[in-house]
């Protein structure tokens, strides 16, 4: 009698916990400021300025914009789950030294903009960016879409929907229930997760230069998730394992990769 209640208590206190992540999964995925942030609070690059976004679903949103001074190619950033527009300025300064153009995108609920995050609308979010960044007279060939982390499923999911020139995907994943698995190890959580940003089977479907990137001490995203990712691809596509880096610390070290990758693109654009 008493083992059959301490098993019922178990399985109470197991049953309850998996309620709970089911219901607040999303706070355990997104990881929004609420602050707003001026380009002149966050010491922005003079070459950037603030556009306005309008969403499909109504939303007014911003982003940072530095227009391209001498290459063809301008970047698409879309920062993962707990960074904003100001965290995305050093990621830039490499490439706007280059010449290229680079707009920070920021979904919403971040940096006290309006709504709140999902997975279908960071998708309208990168959309009406796209959009508008092609209204400006950018074509979508010349355009790179550039995601780290959570942001490597949006930017997949947009080269599967755009014409674009290049893929740059920093730390991704499979999918987010694949992700998700690999943390809560001791839930069903792959069959409960509502956003679920499933790369692993949209990179088939893409036919544009594709080039991923892991770090090798990564401890937030498993790096055999990128290699795994990386083997769905298409060609022509690029692997690099960078040394000595883990999650949030590779941006310099991938930026000379990823310059170098680019160049390679200008003489077949």
């Amino acid at each position: 009698m008493i083992l059959r209640k301490a098993l019922c208590a178990i399985a109470g206190i197991y049953l309850l916990s998996f309620l709970l992540l089911c219901i607040f999964q999303r706070s355990f995925l997104y990881f929004p400021s609420r602050t707003c942030v001026s380009l002149r609070d966050a010491g922005a690059n003079r070459a950037f300025r603030q556009i306005a976004v309008r969403t499909e679903d109504g939303l007014d949103l911003i982003a940072w914009y530095a227009p391209a001074t001498s290459k063809p190619f301008t970047f698409v950033f879309f920062h993962g789950n707990g960074d904003s527009l100001a965290g995305a300025l050093e990621v830039a300064d490499p490439y706007i030294i280059a010449g290229y153009g680079f707009l920070a995108v920021e979904y919403r609920g971040y940096s006290g903009l309006p709504g709140s995050p999902n997975e279908a609308g960071l998708y309208a979010d990168a959309r009406a960016n796209i959009k508008g960044l092609m209204a400006q007279g950018v074509k979508s060939e010349n355009i790179i879409l550039f995601g780290h982390s959570l942001g490597t499923g949006v930017a997949t999911q947009m080269a599967e929907e755009f014409h674009v020139g290049g893929l740059m995907l920093l730390a991704p994943y499979l999918s987010i229930p694949e992700l998700a698995q690999t943390d809560y190890p001791f839930y069903p959580v792959e069959y409960a997760v509502l956003d679920r940003f499933e790369s692993f089977k949209k990179m088939g479907k893409i036919h544009v230069p594709l080039l991923i990137a892991n770090g090798f001490n990564d401890r937030v995203i498993p790096p055999s998730q990128g290699k795994q990712l990386f083997a769905l691809a298409n060609e022509p596509k690029q692997f690099h394992s960078l040394p000595n880096c883990g999650h949030n610390d590779c941006f310099e070290d991938f930026a000379a990769i990823a310059l170098d990758w680019t160049k390679h693109l200008e003489g077949t654009n």
